[in-house]
């Protein structure tokens, strides 16, 4: 049976690879990024509550209604801003679904789509399916910041969308307020949509304020913001995210939401519901996985990787070029071989695999898996 490939190019992904390797070689794994502690049990139990409670059919299309009325006191909450619960808010099931369905209702055929390398991997295939053209901003190490002077060269009539990620995967660095109103600047007065992926706005260190795009009322006005449940709450597995947006702009993605998904795991949305009845569910989480990151920058402080702290996510960026010149995705794959400890090769997600010789390492992991991790990297 012969048949055209719409993705010719895309292979098994680097952390399907490097997870499996891992399994293979029984290795500590802080390459795929998912905590290896249970989420609170006070969710569980109110999610198993949900099912008894009778919350099994289907969900409305935007989602639990007290659930979108929780995000909406989140965002005032945090951001002081607002966004109506009932046309301005939609459940997803997890924040990739909401990225491919923005992707596929605004970008047409020949379309340009700017993004920022290392790039998360959902964001380019979701493009070339759609018939869209990638256009790549390298983000410059070893701080990955941004050359908006780059950008606003790029930017032309064909732009329909630009992508931002804050804080950054796979760098851990964050936007600054002065990257986002240089943002709001190039897009101002044009018809560009802005697709800002903020799932890990709850793992920010240091002091620094994340920076949403809704903060900023004219990005605000042109942007779906984009969040993830299971990246707060230590439930990967769980599968649910949201998006918010102006009016105007979610009707169009319901349009497209309606035939993906429809509707969410509804016991899920309920439970979450009750849950941030409690803010301090998602207001100590900055300081939770602050004292992960010191933890482990403190353990390998004497080893021979280099680094900067990171400033959000989960993870952290080691420069390994004061041991060896290899290739990081073959020095990756050594690591976990020979010393029994994967990471994630940050090349595979540059313009022109460009190769800084740095690692990505997830450090959403208990304390003793971060130690055995320490004494592994000290010891190379």
């Amino acid at each position: 049976m012969q048949h055209q490939s719409k993705l010719p190019n895309v292979g098994t992904t680097i952390f399907s690879i490097m997870s499996k390797l891992s399994n293979e070689y029984n290795a500590i794994n802080l390459s795929q990024g998912f905590p290896n502690f249970e989420s609170d049990q006070k969710l569980t139990d109110l999610v198993n509550k949900a099912m008894n409670s009778g919350y099994n059919q289907y969900a409305p299309m935007a989602g639990n209604l007290e659930l979108r009325e929780a995000i909406a006191k989140k965002i005032d909450l945090l951001y002081g801003t607002s966004y109506h619960p009932e046309n301005e808010i939609t459940v997803t099931a997890g924040a990739t679904q909401a990225i491919f369905t923005i992707i596929t209702t605004f970008i047409n055929p020949n379309d340009e789509v700017i993004i920022f390398r290392p790039a998360y991997d959902s964001y380019e295939p979701a493009i070339t399916l759609n018939g869209g053209k990638t256009v790549s901003i390298q983000l410059e190490a070893p701080n990955f910041s941004v050359n908006w002077s780059d950008v606003k060269s790029k930017v032309n009539s064909r732009t329909k969308m630009i992508i931002v990620n804050t804080p950054h995967n796979p760098s851990g660095t964050v936007f600054s307020k002065e990257d986002m109103m240089q943002l709001e600047d190039i897009t101002k007065n044009t018809n560009i949509i802005v697709l800002s992926d903020e799932v890990y706005e709850h793992m920010i260190f240091d002091d620094e304020k994340h920076q949403s795009a809704c903060i900023f009322s004219d990005l605000k006005s042109r942007s779906f913001v984009v969040a993830s449940f299971c990246k707060t709450f230590h439930n990967t597995g769980w599968r649910v995210g949201y998006c918010c947006a102006p009016k105007a702009l979610m009707e169009e993605f319901m349009k497209v939401h309606q035939f993906n998904v429809f509707c969410i795991h509804h016991p899920t949305q309920k439970g979450i519901a009750d849950y941030m009845k409690a803010p301090s569910h998602y207001l100590d989480l900055p300081v939770f996985y602050q004292q992960k990151r010191d933890l482990f920058l403190d353990l390998i402080k004497d080893s021979r990787f280099k680094f900067t702290a990171s400033k959000g996510t989960y993870f952290q960026v080691l420069d390994y070029s004061e041991i060896t010149q290899e290739y990081d995705v073959d020095y990756a794959k050594r690591l976990t071989m020979e010393y029994g400890i994967a990471s994630i090769p940050l090349s595979v997600f540059n313009n022109n695999n460009l190769d800084n010789k740095v690692l990505r390492f997830c450090f959403a992991k208990t304390d003793d898996t971060l130690k055995r991790a320490a004494d592994v990297l000290n010891g190379i």
